[in-house]
């Protein structure tokens, strides 16, 4: 029985495995769902197999075996509405120097079939703040215009789907949150959201759900609160009452580290103890606690854990 379209996921990703000439397997026996209306986050080292993924679902690499759907459109059988249902902002800034940021987008609406008056050109720029812009030429654009530029062409044909791929890599911190302010109110108006990061926090702050992939296996697909729980170690850092000569030891410490004269972090595993039992072991050892803080398990912890894991596996 078909799933319903309103059910169906944004894209389905099916036992997808691809062997470069020479032998390089960049993925291997991939399985996952997007869900529809979500941010989705795709997580990996670099040469994880992130980037062939998305270019096997732009059309632009061939899978070697599995099965791929963007928008309950086979890659394969229905490959025109594919690429209509999705836009996609490489990680590499392309562009050509000779037209201007107007132009740009109305070529690409023209590739896109899409009649001049049904275009939204000046929307865009004024949506990527590159109304100002219009008509110079796109080569004496700042990196980050350029970058908002690549933004703005994949969104001319009004895809269900947007793909970011390490679209904040070099740029600012204004152009940052000027681009997730952009990425939201497109969420907000259900627009699917496929972002790759190196910034773990951005990962964590706006993804819903996140897939790690690595060495080209699927090593995680979790609601983003719920991979974070997986974090077994935390930290306390505490304020001793004298300086520290020797880093006090005891078997409910994971890790003791110095961070000022009379400053220690201590990393325990909250699967077998508590903070309470780790600041009575110092008390027990002699030590007068001044001060203390806590600092909760992040994606990071989470992320270098798992990927960890797998490359000793």
């Amino acid at each position: 029985m078909r799933i319903s379209m309103e059910t169906e996921p944004a894209i389905r990703i099916e036992s997808l495995s691809k062997t470069y000439a020479g032998g390089k397997q960049a993925l291997d026996n991939v399985s996952f769902d997007v869900p529809r209306g979500q941010i989705f986050g795709l997580l990996g080292p670099n040469g994880a197999g992130k980037s062939t993924l998305i270019n096997i679902l732009a059309g632009l690499v061939v899978k070697t075996a599995g099965r791929a759907t963007v928008w309950g459109f086979d890659i394969d059988r229905n490959p025109r509405n594919a690429k209509r249902s999705i836009g996609i902002v490489p990680q590499e800034i392309l562009f050509d120097p000779f037209f201007t940021p107007k132009e740009a987008l109305e070529i690409q609406a023209g590739l896109y079939g899409i009649p001049k008056e049904k275009r939204q050109t000046d929307a865009l720029l004024e949506a990527m703040r590159l109304t100002d812009k219009a008509d110079a030429y796109a080569r004496t654009l700042s990196g980050g215009m350029k970058r908002r530029l690549l933004v703005a062409k994949a969104m001319v044909h009004s895809p269900p789907i947007l793909v970011l791929d390490e679209p904040t890599a070099g740029v600012d911190i204004d152009l940052r949150q000027q681009l997730w302010d952009y990425v939201r109110k497109l969420h907000a108006q259900g627009v699917t959201v496929v972002l790759t990061t190196h910034y773990l926090e951005e990962a964590e702050e706006l993804c819903d759900r996140i897939a790690i992939i690595n060495h080209g296996r699927l090593i995680a697909n979790e609601p983003t609160r719920d991979l974070i729980a997986k974090a077994q170690d935390k930290e306390v850092v505490v304020t001793l009452d004298r300086d520290v000569a020797n880093l006090p030891e005891n078997r409910c410490f994971e890790r003791v580290e110095q961070v000022g004269a009379q400053e220690i972090a201590i990393t325990y595993s909250k699967d077998r103890v508590n903070a309470g039992e780790v600041l009575r072991a110092l008390a027990e050892g002699g030590y007068g606690i001044i001060d203390v803080r806590t600092r909760e398990p992040d994606l990071e912890d989470v992320f270098l854990s798992l990927t960890r894991a797998d490359a000793a596996a």
